[in-house]
C-alpha cells in the first residue's frame, strides 16, 4: 500500500510540473485548472500521510540563495575507493560462495545525507574522502530528492547526484556557443552541485540515486504527526545490503538499480547491464559488487586503500587495431585547435568507428604519431573513442616522420601558438576574429527569436564554417553557390536543403529588433532589442551613432549595456558586415502613430489564461507596441499584475499584495490602460 502511495506521489509531481511548465511557459494548457486544483489537494494529502515530499513537489517553494564560499564538513567515516577488476571470473570468484547486491557504479558526484527529525539536515560532497564541502540548499533543489521522509530519527546515507544524458544534451542545446558547452554529464553535474548559487543547481535537473545506507537511529518513542509502522527500522534492515536499499525507498528515495547474485546467476546479472549500458540515460562507469550480508563484510576489515567488503567492476576495453590515414585539425571557438586522429574504419562496441580525438598536442606528442602507423583503438566506457596506443612506435627503433604540428590555423589561416596550461600543452589560433570562433554568433543570429532559419543546428554551422561556406552573417543568404556540396552532406538531401532554402528566404523578410538582437551584442537581448528599436524609432543609423550618455539616460538600458553597445557599433568591420547584411534584408518597420505609445516606462506581469488574446504572447506584444515592458516576475518596479483571477493566492498575487502592487483583471486592464482589442468597438 505504501509503496503504491509513494509511487502516486511522483506520479503526480511530475504530471503537475508539467501541467505547470506547459501554462507558464509554452502558453498552453494540458489540464484545466479545476483538474489541476484536484491533484494538487490529492498530492498535499499524499505528502501529509505518508511524510515524504520531493524536492521539485510544486508544494514546495525552494528559496534561492547565493552564498561566498561553500563551509567544509569533516566525515563521520573516511569513504574510500573500492579495489577494481576487469575479469568477470574475477569478479565471480571475489564471492566466495557468498551472495551480493550487484549495482550499477555511477558517474556523478558523491554525496553524503542527514536528516533528523523527517528533515534533510545537510547534504555534503565526497571531498577528499574525509572532509566534503556543505551544498544543503543546492541539494534542496534536486528534482527527484526527498526533502521530507517519514522516519524521524537520524538517517545517514550515501548516493550519486548525476545529471542524465538527456538533460546533458538539452542544457547543451541552450548554449549558443559550441565551445562553452560541457563536455560530459559528470564535470556539469560536480559544477552544478556545488554552484554558489542554488537557483543554478535548479536550472540543471540534478538527480539523486541512493547506493548506501550508513546509520539509522530511530529517534526514542515520541508521537510525531505524519509517521507510520514505516519510520521504525524494520528487523533485519541494518544485516542485509538488500534490505537496506527497501528501507531507502520506503522513505522516498530512488536507489540505484541493483540485483541480488551469487556465483550461479553473477555472469548473467553482468551480462543483463552490458546489454543495457548503449540506451541508459544514467552516465555509469561500470557495476559495484558489494557482499549482502553486512557483518560478513565488515569483519573481513580493510586495506590500507580499499574496504573488503566490495570492489569495483570496469568494462574491459575491447580492441582494435587500425592504421592511422590522417590527422584533422579541428578549430572550436575559443580558438583551441584540437587534433583528430582520422583512421580505417572498425568495429567496436557494436558501432564502426573512424575518427578519435587525441585531445592536445601533449598527447599527440606522446603517442608519436605518424601518418600510416598501425595504432589500436577503443571506446573509453564504452562510448568515446580513444587511441590506447601507437604499435608502430612501439616497434620501430628508427627515426620516422612524425605528424607536424600545423603552423597556420586550418580555419582562417593565421598563426598558431602552443600555450602551456600546468603540464599540458595545447594548439591556439591567434587570430580573435576567427570564423570558428564565430559560431556563437552565427547560432543566436539564425536562432528563432533572431532571424530564425530552421534546419542550421549549431553542428550544421560548424561544418559551413569549417568548409569555408559562411565568414559573416550575409554570407548564410548565399548558400546556393554551395548546393552541390550541401545535397552530399552526412544528414542532407535534396529535400533537407530545399527546406533550408525556404527558411532562408523566409528569414530575409523580417524586423530590426530581431537583426539587433541576432547580432549578439553584449547585454542586448530581445526586449532590449525592442525597446531600443522603439527608442529610435526603427532607425538602425541612429542607433549605430548614439553615444553611451545618450543610451545610458534611456530607462532599462545603463551604462554597463550602453557601454557594450557604443564598443560594438564603434567597430569598422561590424559597421561593414551589418551594412552588408542589411541589404540581404527586407526589414518591415512597424508603423508608430503618435501618441500611441501611451504605456512608455510602464512594467506589467502577466499570468493566468487570457479571454481577449490567443495566449500571454499575444498581450505582451501588443503592451510592447504602445511602449510598455513585460516581465516575469513582480517587483517593486511593476505598474500591475493582470490576472483574471484577481483573488488567487498565486505566488505571484501573494507577491504583488505584499509590495502593494495592483492585480487587474484582463477587462479591467484593458479599460484602464484604454487599449482594444479584435471585436471592440
Amino acid at each position: 500500500m505504501q509503496s503504491g502511495k509513494r509511487e502516486r506521489i511522483k506520479y503526480l509531481v511530475d504530471i503537475l510540473n508539467k501541467a505547470s511548465r506547459a501554462y507558464y511557459a509554452d502558453d498552453t494548457e494540458v489540464m484545466s485548472n479545476r483538474e489541476y486544483d484536484g491533484l494538487y489537494d490529492e498530492l498535499e494529502a499524499l505528502e501529509k500521510e505518508t511524510g515524504i515530499v520531493l524536492a521539485n513537489s510544486p508544494t514546495v517553494n525552494v528559496g534561492y540563495e547565493a552564498v561566498e564560499e561553500l563551509p567544509k564538513d569533516r566525515h563521520t567515516a573516511p569513504m574510500l575507493s573500492l579495489d577494481k577488476t576487469k575479469s568477470r571470473e574475477e569478479l565471480r570468484d571475489w564471492l566466495q560462495g557468498h551472495p551480493a547486491v550487484m549495482s550499477w557504479k555511477l558517474d556523478g558526484l558523491t554525496i553524503v545525507l542527514t536528516y533528523r527529525g523527517g528533515k534533510l539536515e545537510k547534504a555534503v560532497t565526497r571531498g577528499n574522502g574525509e572532509i566534503g564541502e556543505v551544498v544543503t540548499n543546492n541539494a534542496k533543489t534536486f528534482v527527484n530528492l526527498p526533502c521530507a521522509i517519514p522516519f524521524r530519527g537520524e538517517l545517514v546515507l550515501r548516493g550519486e547526484a548525476v545529471i542524465s544524458y538527456s538533460d546533458f544534451e538539452k542544457i547543451n542545446e541552450g548554449i549558443p556557443d559550441a565551445d562553452a558547452r560541457y563536455k560530459n554529464p559528470r564535470n556539469l553535474c560536480s559544477g552544478s552541485v556545488r554552484q554558489l548559487n542554488n537557483e543554478i543547481t535548479a536550472q540543471r535537473s540534478v538527480r539523486f540515486f541512493a547506493y548506501t545506507l550508513v546509520s539509522a537511529v530511530e529517534a526514542g518513542h515520541e508521537n510525531t504527526e505524519g509517521a507510520d509502522e514505516e519510520t521504525e527500522i524494520a528487523p533485519g534492515v541494518m544485516d542485509s545490503v538488500e534490505e537496506q536499499f527497501r528501507f531507502l525507498e520506503r522513505q522516498g528515495f530512488e536507489v540505484v538499480e541493483h540485483y541480488l547474485v551469487n556465483e550461479d546467476t553473477i555472469l548473467e546479472t553482468v551480462s543483463l547491464f552490458e546489454d543495457k549500458i548503449e540506451s541508459y540515460d544514467i552516465p555509469s562507469d561500470g557495476l559495484v559488487l558489494i557482499y549482502d550480508d553486512n557483518a560478513y563484510g565488515q569483519s573481513l576489515g580493510r586495506t590500507a586503500k580499499f574496504p573488503r567488503n566490495g570492489i569495483a567492476f570496469k568494462w574491459a576495453d575491447e580492441l582494435r587495431e587500425t592504421t592511422l590515414k590522417e590527422i584533422e585539425w579541428s578549430a572550436s571557438r575559443t580558438g583551441l585547435i584540437n587534433p583528430v586522429a582520422i583512421f580505417e574504419p572498425v568495429e567496436l562496441e557494436g558501432t564502426t568507428v573512424s575518427r578519435a580525438s587525441v585531445h592536445n598536442i601533449s598527447i599527440l606528442r606522446g603517442l608519436r604519431l605518424g601518418i600510416g602507423d598501425r595504432i589500436s583503438v577503443y571506446k573509453a566506457n564504452m562510448i568515446i573513442p580513444q587511441i590506447a596506443e601507437n604499435l608502430t612506435a612501439q616497434e620501430a627503433a628508427e627515426e620516422r616522420q612524425l605528424v607536424e604540428i600545423p603552423e597556420f590555423c586550418p580555419v582562417c589561416g593565421e598563426k598558431t601558438e602552443i600555450r602551456q596550461t600546468n603540464d599540458v600543452q595545447s594548439l591556439y589560433c591567434t587570430n580573435e576574429k576567427c570564423a570558428a570562433k564565430q559560431i556563437k554568433s552565427f547560432t543566436l543570429f539564425v536562432s528563432r527569436d533572431a532571424i530564425n532559419i530552421d534546419g542550421l543546428s549549431e553542428a550544421t554551422l560548424e561544418k559551413f564554417v569549417d568548409l569555408g561556406f559562411i565568414h559573416e552573417f550575409a554570407d548564410l543568404f548565399h548558400l546556393d553557390q554551395y548546393r552541390d556540396q550541401i545535397v552530399e552532406m552526412e544528414g542532407f538531401g535534396e529535400k533537407s536543403y530545399q527546406n533550408l532554402t525556404d527558411s532562408i528566404n523566409r528569414a530575409r523578410k523580417t524586423t530590426l529588433p530581431r537583426v539587433l538582437y541576432g547580432l549578439g551584442i553584449a547585454n542586448i537581448g530581445a526586449a532590449n532589442a525592442k525597446m531600443l528599436c522603439r527608442y529610435f524609432d526603427y532607425d538602425l543609423k541612429r542607433m549605430e551613432e548614439a553615444d553611451v550618455e545618450t543610451l545610458s539616460a534611456i530607462d532599462g538600458v545603463g551604462e554597463v549595456i550602453a557601454t557594450a553597445f557604443v564598443t560594438y557599433m564603434r567597430d569598422e568591420d561590424n559597421l561593414r558586415r551589418i551594412e552588408t547584411l542589411m541589404r540581404e534584408l527586407q526589414i518591415e518597420v512597424p508603423k508608430v502613430e503618435e501618441g500611441s505609445q501611451t504605456l512608455a516606462g510602464m512594467s506589467f506581469v502577466i499570468t493566468g489564461s487570457l479571454t481577449h488574446f490567443s495566449g500571454r504572447s499575444e498581450l505582451k506584444e501588443e503592451i510592447e507596441r504602445k511602449g510598455g515592458k513585460v516581465t516575469g516576475s513582480v517587483t517593486g518596479k511593476t505598474t500591475c499584475l493582470i490576472n483574471n483571477d484577481v483573488n488567487s493566492t498565486s505566488s505571484k498575487n501573494k507577491k504583488a499584495a505584499e509590495l502593494g502592487i495592483p492585480v487587474l483583471s484582463e477587462d479591467d486592464f484593458l479599460k484602464q490602460y484604454h487599449i482594444e482589442t479584435a471585436g471592440q468597438e
